[in-house]
């Protein structure tokens, strides 16, 4: 189901796009700062590669198991509520990562708390609101938008972040990164102070008035669902192995941080043209097919990437072509799944899109610190990459976003 373009917005459909771009800059900049910390934390503290790796494995992976329960919790008290709670968590575990003294410190601070929080100050969060203030017209563009602001966050954070810790070391870097991590409380009142279930468009034409648990049980019999799901593991894989570990790869090849810094802000900077694009192409055209052109794009670039003697240059040239590629999985996603299941629980359905996502994020982040302490190399995981990549290609190309609800079955407004 492909959505024409339309150009009416509402205001407060502007206000929440615009809050919602801040906020994932935020909140995703702070977060895909964490690689740059691998070499010195681990250095000052005595921590291996692998513990490292966990810690940002377990974020990942508890992040995408809260989800679910904090995006439903946000459908019934509000968006704001949720961001405001999960800035000052966010807080906490900064200021509590720039305390710690061992590696279970660097689990309990960076790996659970951060990982709560990010579960209520991200993309599933934010989207969802915004799925529901926004014409179905714009939606896709809308999500692309907001998924922009997500790598404006990381060209902007990421070596703001490098610099404060050549000049101030890491533990102040944390707790500047803190306070940054605030001011997503301010732009939590861009959304409307109601739940925003309240919205003018909050169910999808023709869609069923259903309770969660039936939305639920619906979904996870729905083949293309579990498609969907599929390939964003391997988002997830692609994502957390590359944000984690490529700046202590490239050093590792005798490359200056300074380029590991600059590849990932480089990301952040052509994702902003990629998640804008991908989102108007996904309003035309099959987001399914554009998301098997996107991960059989990854599986190229990382080949031609490792496959090519490696340099500062070729480092560069690699973050920009995976960049472009790196979070359009995001809006065409979040439009397949509001095309599929209608936007009601569309937070909550994205949420279990999410938590596979995070699973695959888990061991892209701790697979690769494991095997490079065993091996002494990141080829393993480069070449399953590839293979992963490939792999969501196939499985995007299989998946059809076309309306899953029966809707004859259930008369509107009748719950079940």
């Amino acid at each position: 189901m492909n959505e024409s373009s339309s150009p009416s917005w509402s205001r407060s459909a502007i206000l929440a796009v615009a809050a919602a771009a801040f906020i994932v800059t935020i909140s995703m900049g702070i977060r895909q700062s964490f690689g740059l910390l691998m070499q010195p934390m681990g250095r000052d503290l005595g921590v291996a590669r692998e513990a490292f790796g966990f810690a940002i494995a377990l974020q990942n992976l508890l992040f995408g198991l809260v989800q679910p329960f904090v995006a439903a919790w946000s459908e019934r008290l509000g968006t704001r509520r949720t961001l405001i709670l999960g800035a000052i968590v966010y807080l906490v575990g900064l200021v509590a990562a720039a305390m710690v003294s061992a590696s279970a410190g660097l689990i309990a601070s960076i790996g659970v708390l951060v990982g709560l929080a990010l579960s209520g100050t991200t993309f599933v969060i934010v989207l969802g609101a915004v799925g529901r203030l926004v014409e179905p017209s714009q939606r896709s563009v809308a999500f692309g938008i907001v998924t922009a602001g997500g790598s404006l966050g990381q060209f902007a954070v990421v070596p703001f972040a490098q610099a404060l810790i050549t000049s101030l070391e890491w533990r102040t870097t944390l707790v500047l990164l803190g306070l940054l991590a605030l001011t997503i409380v301010v732009a939590a009142f861009g959304f409307p102070r109601a739940r925003a279930g309240a919205a003018a468009f909050a169910r999808a034409p023709g869609e069923p008035d259903w309770s969660l648990s039936r939305a639920l049980r619906h979904a996870s019999r729905h083949p293309h669902y579990w498609l969907l799901n599929g390939g964003f593991f391997v988002c997830g894989f692609h994502i957390a192995f590359v944000g984690t570990h490529l700046p202590a790869y490239l050093v590792d090849r005798g490359i200056a941080p300074s380029i590991g810094a600059w590849s990932l802000a480089l990301i952040g900077l052509f994702n902003i043209a990629g998640s804008y694009l991908f989102g108007v192409w996904g309003a035309r055209r099959s987001r399914p097919l554009l998301l098997a052109a996107l991960y059989g794009g990854r599986a190229v670039a990382i080949a031609l990437f490792i496959a090519l003697p490696l340099s500062a240059a070729s480092a560069l040239v690699f973050a920009a072509a995976f960049g472009f590629l790196w979070l359009g999985t995001v809006p065409l996603t979040s439009g397949a799944v509001a095309s599929m299941f209608g936007l009601r629980h569309l937070s909550t359905l994205n949420g279990v899109v999410f938590l596979s996502h995070q699973v695959g994020a888990f061991f892209g982040a701790w697979w690769a610190g494991l095997l490079f302490d065993r091996t002494g190399s990141y080829d393993a995981i480069w070449y399953t990459s590839i293979a992963l990549g490939l792999v969501a290609a196939g499985l995007s190309a299989a998946t059809r976003d076309r309306a899953a609800f029966p809707v004859d079955a259930v008369p509107a407004g009748a719950a079940r």
